[in-house]
């Protein structure tokens, strides 16, 4: 099952491309791998910028994402259909960043790591510099919101989540989702306001 949860062939497309989610989730829960190979291919490349929006690193998003369809496999007779599967896989996923995070070693302080040597001037263009430090700051003002807000925006601004259904992932209210979504847009604006 795990090959197929990584990478679905082709014609796993073909035989349910358009089923709703609801319907392949049923028939998956059944035992039909093709169904959830299809949900996992629909599902699969957002809950990876998710992830890595959140982890910050790239395997550590592949894992956390591989895991989190193991999980949704396993569990999927327990799946309540009230809820979008889309919206169950993101929950699913983000429990599984926020333990990947909290079982990560604290980072090191700053003054603690070597600067690497200085390159040419020519051998990287300004701007390739410029667009890199503006990412490394944005990386860094996201990573000092609180998880509330930083999954929030994650949620919102990078995956286009609508407010109900990013209250749904987090469990709380949409009231919750704007104020979150409030603060963390301010601080970020105020901390990326050299790179405008």
């Amino acid at each position: 099952m795990i090959e197929c949860a990584v990478s679905p062939s082709p014609d796993h497309g073909l035989l349910g491309r358009d089923l709703p989610d609801r319907l392949l989730a049923v028939r998956a829960a059944e035992g039909d791998e093709d169904s959830f190979a299809v949900l996992v291919q629909r599902h699969g490349r957002a809950l990876l910028v998710l992830a890595r929006c959140m982890l910050d690193n790239a395997q550590d998003a592949e894992e956390a994402v591989q895991d989190a369809f193991i999980s949704a496999w396993r569990r999927l007779p327990e799946y309540r259909h009230s809820a979008q599967f889309r919206t169950w896989m993101y929950r699913i996923t983000v429990n599984r960043c926020l333990t990947m995070r909290r079982r990560r070693p604290p980072p090191l302080p700053l003054d603690s790591v070597v600067e690497p040597a200085a390159t040419d001037a020519w051998s990287q263009p300004a701007r390739c510099a410029e667009q890199e430090a503006a990412a490394t700051a944005l990386s860094h003002a996201l990573a000092e919101l609180d998880a509330g807000q930083r999954l929030c925006w994650i949620l919102r601004e990078v995956q286009g989540l609508p407010y109900k259904e990013i209250a749904d992932v987090t469990r709380t209210s949409e009231q919750t989702v704007r104020g979150r979504l409030f603060r963390a847009r301010r601080s970020l604006q105020e901390a990326m306001g050299p790179w405008r």
